[in-house]
C-alpha cells in the first residue's frame, strides 16, 4: 500500500521515535492515532501533527483499554491497516545493585511494558485488519515493533530491557508466519542509539563518549531517520517476518 493509504496507530506516539514515525506518516498523507500515557504531550503532539492525528490514552498492558481505542481509532480514521509499535521503557538496573537483587517487579514491569505491551496491541490490531477487504498481493494490514540492538548485545544494568527486547524479535517470526493467512505482514526494527527526549540533558562528555562508539556515522540516529525506516516497510510488501537493524554499525560493549 502507499503511504497515503496508510491508517495507523502508533504507541509511545506523543514523544521521541513514536512521534517522529507519526509525524513522517501524516505528511505523507496518511492518517495516525496516538497511543500513549501522558496526556499533556499527547494533545500537543496531536496539534503540532494536525487534522489527520488523534490522541487516545492508552496503556498498551490494559487488554480492555488497547481494544477499544483501537476500535475508536478504527471508526475516527475510517480502517486500520498498520500499527507501530514505539511504546517502551528503560527499565534500567543491575540484577545484583549496590542495594541488593533487583526488585522483581523491576523485571516484570519491563517486560509487561516493552513485550507484553507490543504483543497485545499487535494481536488486537491484526484482529481487525483480518476483516479488511484485501490488496495486492492480498495485504490487509502492517506491524511493526520496535526493540533495540541491546536485544542482541545488551550491556550490563540491561537484562531486564534486553530481555523485553530480545522476546519481540523472537516473536516476530512466528507471529509473520500466523498472520500470513490474514495478510498481514509483521517486522521489527531494531534501533541503536538514538537522539530522543531521554538522552536531552545529558552531559556533553557523556554525550560525545556514546558519538564515538558509533563507527559511521560517528553521532546518534535521528528519529527521522527511524520514521523512513518504519514507512519503507510500510510499503515495501516483501519485507516480512525479519528484523532490521539501524544503528550506524554499533555492537555494544559489556558497559
Amino acid at each position: 500500500m502507499e503511504l497515503n493509504q496508510i491508517k495507523a496507530i502508533v504507541t509511545g506516539g506523543a514523544s521521541g521515535l513514536g512521534f517522529a514515525v507519526a509525524k513522517h506518516l501524516v505528511a505523507a498523507g496518511a492518517k495516525v492515532a496516538l497511543f500513549d500515557v501522558n496526556d499533556e504531550k499527547g494533545a500537543a503532539a496531536a496539534t503540532e501533527i494536525g487534522a489527520a492525528a488523534r490522541y487516545y490514552r492508552t496503556d498498551v498492558t490494559s487488554e480492555d483499554g488497547v481494544v477499544a481505542n483501537l476500535a475508536a481509532a478504527r471508526e475516527a480514521m475510517g480502517g486500520l491497516n498498520a500499527a507501530i509499535n514505539c511504546a517502551g521503557i528503560l527499565g534500567a538496573g543491575r540484577v545484583l545493585g549496590k542495594d541488593g537483587a533487583m526488585p522483581l517487579k523491576t523485571f516484570a514491569t519491563t517486560v509487561m511494558v516493552n513485550l507484553v505491551g507490543s504483543f497485545n496491541v499487535a494481536k488486537g490490531a491484526a484482529a481487525l485488519m483480518q476483516n479488511n477487504a484485501p490488496g495486492e498481493d492480498g495485504e490487509r494490514g502492517v506491524i511493526v515493533n520496535t526493540a533495540s540492538v541491546a536485544a542482541f548485545e545488551g550491556q550490563i544494568g540491561q537484562a531486564a530491557y534486553s530481555a523485553s527486547k530480545g522476546g519481540v524479535v523472537a516473536m516476530t517470526l512466528p507471529m509473520a508466519r500466523e498472520f500470513a493467512r490474514i495478510g498481514v505482514r509483521v517486522m521489527t526494527v531494531a534501533p541503536g542509539v538514538f537522539h530522543t527526549p531521554m538522552v536531552d540533558g545529558m552531559p556533553e562528555a557523556v554525550y560525545q563518549s556514546l558519538c564515538a562508539q558509533v563507527p559511521y556515522p560517528s553521532r546518534l540516529g535521528k528519529p527521522e531517520e527511524f520514521a523512513q525506516t518504519v514507512a519503507f516497510i510500510l510499503v515495501n510488501r516483501y519485507l516480512n517476518g525479519s528484523t532490521i537493524r539501524i544503528d550506524g554499525a554499533i555492537r555494544l560493549q559489556p558497559k
